[in-house]
């Protein structure tokens, strides 16, 4: 599934409401082509998603959350 702009806390409900039934944990990620163009939106990024800037390929930015700061159970 695609949209078009940043994840913002009312799209990251909008999501979680459509995905409810989902079985699958979504995981939910802001792409932008730059860091310049990520900062215009970094203020309304929501918590617990991720940003994805394409001149840095091999790094995601993950807001808040200890998700990937210790062990996870499996």
């Amino acid at each position: 599934m695609t949209s078009h702009g940043p994840v913002d806390r009312k799209r990251l409900t909008e999501f979680e409401t459509l995905l409810e039934s989902c079985r699958s944990k979504p995981v939910y990620v802001s792409v932008f082509p730059s860091f310049d163009e990520f900062r215009k939106h970094m203020k309304v990024i929501a918590w617990e998603t991720e940003v994805w800037l394409s001149e840095v390929p091999d790094h995601l930015i993950h807001f808040d959350g200890d998700k990937f700061l210790g062990p996870q159970a499996v």
